[in-house]
């Protein structure tokens, strides 16, 4: 199993009327913690991206547990169970600042060829960085 957290302070702009981070924001914090956890493995997704190869969403879930409010400073924690190959499974546990669970998610990204719009499998550099995890 692989792991990161990082974390991010909720902006206005983030939140509705109520001061809560507003819902459809949820995903935008999947793809930050998605984003850090593989910069934090050595593995850009730009680069995976140059090199031809996208990761689209092919599923998302959300689980509210409590608000995360305006100004919180959110812990997000992105865990990879599985080793990835044509689809890669990741979860999302969000705390605030103190310590308190706020949100789950999971979200499951496929693996495509930009030139041929295909599936296929993970790219080889990014499974050599995660193979210390699964062993």
């Amino acid at each position: 199993m692989y792991y990161h957290e990082f974390t991010y302070r909720v902006r206005y702009a983030d939140t509705d009327q109520m001061g809560y981070v507003y819902y459809g924001n949820y995903a935008r914090l999947y793809e930050i913690g998605r984003v850090e956890a593989l910069r934090s493995l050595g593995f850009s997704y730009k680069e995976m991206e140059d090199s031809g190869v996208m990761m689209p969403v092919y599923e998302n879930k959300s689980k509210y547990i409590a608000p995360a409010l305006y100004d919180d400073l959110l812990t997000i924690k992105t865990i990879l169970q599985t080793v990835p190959s044509t689809r890669a499974i990741f979860l999302y546990e969000i705390y605030n600042s103190k310590g308190a669970l706020v949100h789950t998610g999971e979200t499951t990204l496929v693996f495509v060829n930009k030139q041929t719009n295909r599936l296929t499998k993970a790219p080889l550099e990014l499974l050599d960085k995660l193979a210390k995890y699964f062993q």
